[in-house]
């Protein structure tokens, strides 16, 4: 069950909010509609609901507030637009990711995608999906954690009239098995052919909250759809007939040659056209229209009524002048009971004969709200009723409610499983795959030309990083993946589909950072092991000879890489981008480095040379199987330029990225 009360979006500058005190209740088993023209507020209204927009207001799902929910995605599904997935991914991929994302089983994708109906479809690419398919795919992102509560922003929007009636059934469907559905939608036949319970707004506020029955009672109206080239003499011999037969007859001229005829039926409109000889395209019953006069707000119909201008009708031509107007036609249309029927018509009364009956204020279901603003509208919201008595004008105001709390919005939760995640993610697109392919080749090449060119020292010749180069290509390429570990993040947000913003808590950190590592790692060995063994292949065995320091060396090129890839992926989760990674992973040998040089003056390896006995007398421990020399490697790594120039780097960047984190968790 939801449970809205006083959803209020914050307003901009000057301007009205687009939400005003909006609350309704949707209930277990049964499909809610949130009815309302472009522009209404419905968006708005389920991005309050979900946390996604500040503003202020309470929404409780099941009797809990979202943000106090340990695990938000299997309470609620929900469906905001297109699926946010990368366009090489496949469909069983996105799926089997996001079951990593919400603790699920994996077979939980297999079983989605056959609920759904996509299981031809699961090596599709998401990039080629059809409207209607990605709809389908969205539905089962959101019945991926079996939710309870399904909340979806205009599911039907572009969808075929068959695709239409497959989503409301899968909707009907899980509603009938006890969970709760809340669905925007601007068609008022959509809200009543899908749904059991239809709330209206207009201009972010609340007008009507009814069963659909009710809805389709009084709000909806049949009527008679014409098309016709003559649609001026049509409507003029429709209400001239209508007068004549004592009956009431409404004609709207819509946009082009098109009528539509409220109280009368298709045979009689034919005859009429047959009779007097006029072509006529179409001719059909409709119901859905909303009919003139409805849904305005409380007291709209009474101001409406005392504007002079409300009731300026044209000739007795069965219509009003512009596109859009209406004309009731009756048997007393002339001089003054015309200008009472014009007034019982702004007003929203019904025209029967000769008589006018005033309508009902809640025929329309509009709920008038009950705060204090209300209550002192002007004189207007009660003309045509009884006046209010000199006690009741001179009463107190009544104090105004106190504001509902405030809405923040929140980050998305980290994933339950943060590495299978990741491995998931990293090896579910071919563009990693591509990247370490390209590289491999650039670097094997590069090494071919120094080999050429010669000068080099094998060490750089086997890392292929000439000396006019500020990084080799396999520690760009590592430092390219692990930007693209958070830049994909932010560029496609699978994980912010219902939560906002991409999360950067310390369990997706942890995962992306040992994920790129592994991945460096083998880029650079691999690297390595092809530049070799091309050399070998060109130039002999002269060039492929193991150095006789290759423990530092191989220290030194493992970190560098690691440290690429590391600077990347921290860059790219604090700028949110993946050219932000990328600049921060060459700004290192570029900007850092000299100054680093500077501050060092060259002395540091001389420093560094007895550390490792130095330690073991003030520690008093003895190193097994030689570790003071893996520890002298580690600290001449570090305290070389390039290596102190990375690690203040990867420092600076995991305190930034540790300070965003807390500020947005504290937020």
């Amino acid at each position: 069950m939801i449970q809205a009360f006083g959803l209020t979006s914050n307003s901009r500058k000057d301007l009205p909010p687009a939400v005003d005190d909006v609350s309704f209740e949707a209930r277990a088993g049964r499909v809610t509609a949130l009815l309302g023209a472009t522009g209404a507020g419905k968006t708005t209204v389920l991005r309050l609901m979900l946390e996604l927009q500040q503003g202020r207001g309470l929404t409780y799902f099941r009797g809990r507030p979202l943000h106090r929910i340990a695990h938000p995605s299997r309470e609620v599904g929900v469906l905001m637009g297109d699926v946010p997935g990368h366009p090489a991914r496949t469909v069983r991929g996105h799926l089997r990711m996001l079951c990593a994302a919400a603790g699920v089983p994996v077979r939980r994708a297999d079983e989605a995608l056959e609920v759904v109906g996509l299981v031809s479809l699961r090596e599709e690419r998401l990039g080629t999906l059809s409207r209607g398919m990605d709809r389908r795919l969205g539905l089962a992102c959101a019945l991926l954690p079996d939710p309870h509560t399904l909340v979806l922003d205009d599911p039907a929007e572009g969808l075929s009239t068959r695709e239409s009636h497959w989503l409301h059934g899968m909707l009907r469907a899980h509603a009938a098995q006890g969970g709760s559905v809340l669905f925007t939608t601007s068609e008022p036949k959509e809200a009543v052919r899908a749904a059991d319970h239809v709330i209206t707004i207009e201009q972010g506020r609340l007008v009507a909250d009814q069963e659909a029955a009710e809805f389709a009672r009084t709000r909806l109206r049949p009527r008679v759809a014409v098309r016709t080239p003559h649609a001026a003499r049509l409507a003029a011999l429709l209400a001239k007939e209508a007068r004549t037969a004592h009956r009431s007859v409404e004609v709207v001229r819509e946009v082009g040659n098109r009528l539509s005829v409220y109280g009368s039926t298709c045979a009689d409109v034919g005859e009429t056209a047959f009779r007097h000889g006029v072509l006529v395209h179409q001719l059909a019953d409709e119901i859905g229209d909303m009919g003139p006069g409805v849904g305005r707000f409380p007291g709209e119909a009474a101001e409406a009524a005392q504007d002079p201008r409300a009731g300026a009708t044209g000739p007795a031509t069965g219509e009003l002048l512009g596109d859009g107007a209406l004309e009731v036609a009756g048997p007393e249309m002339r001089d003054g009971p015309a200008a009472l029927d014009d007034f019982a018509s702004q007003s929203g009364s019904h025209v029967r004969g000769a008589r006018v009956v005033p309508a009902d204020p809640k025929a329309h279901g509009d709920q008038v709200p009950h705060s204090s603003r209300d209550t002192h509208s002007a004189p207007a919201e009660v003309s045509g009723h009884a006046a209010l008595s000199p006690a009741t004008v001179s009463r107190a105001p009544t104090p105004l409610p106190p504001l509902p709390p405030p809405i923040s919005v929140r980050s998305a939760p980290s994933p339950l499983r943060p590495l299978r995640y990741e491995l998931r993610r990293a090896a579910g697109i071919g563009t990693g795959f591509l990247t370490g392919a390209a590289v491999l080749v650039t670097s094997a090449l590069t090494a071919v030309l120094l080999a050429r060119v010669g000068h080099t020292p094998q060490a750089r010749l086997l890392a292929a990083w000439p000396r006019e180069l500020p990084l080799p290509p396999a520690a760009l390429g590592a430092g390219l993946l692990g930007a693209l570990a958070f830049g994909d993040e932010f560029r496609h947000p699978a994980l912010a589909a219902d939560r906002g913003t991409v999360p950067r808590r310390l369990g997706l950190l942890t995962a992306k950072l040992v994920v790129a590592a592994v991945t460096a790692l083998a880029l650079a060995f691999l690297a390595v092991g092809c530049d070799a063994q091309v050399l070998y292949l060109v130039y002999g065995r002269e060039l492929t000879e193991v150095p006789a320091d290759w423990l530092s060396l191989s220290a030194s090129w493992f970190g560098l890489v690691a440290g690429c890839a590391w600077a990347g992926v921290l860059a790219a989760g604090i700028f949110r981008s993946t050219t932000a990674g990328l600049a921060a992973v060459v700004s290192v040998p570029i900007l850092v480095v000299p100054l680093v040089r500077k501050a060092l003056d060259g002395g540091s390896v001389r420093a560094a040379a007895g550390l490792p006995a130095r330690l073991r007398e003030v520690l008093l421990l003895q190193w097994p199987f030689g570790g003071e020399r893996y520890l002298a490697g580690a600290v001449r790594v570090v305290a070389q330029p390039v290596g102190g120039a990375l690690t203040l780097s990867l420092t600076a960047l995991l305190c930034a990225y540790l300070l965003t984190a807390l500020r947005s968790r504290v937020r």
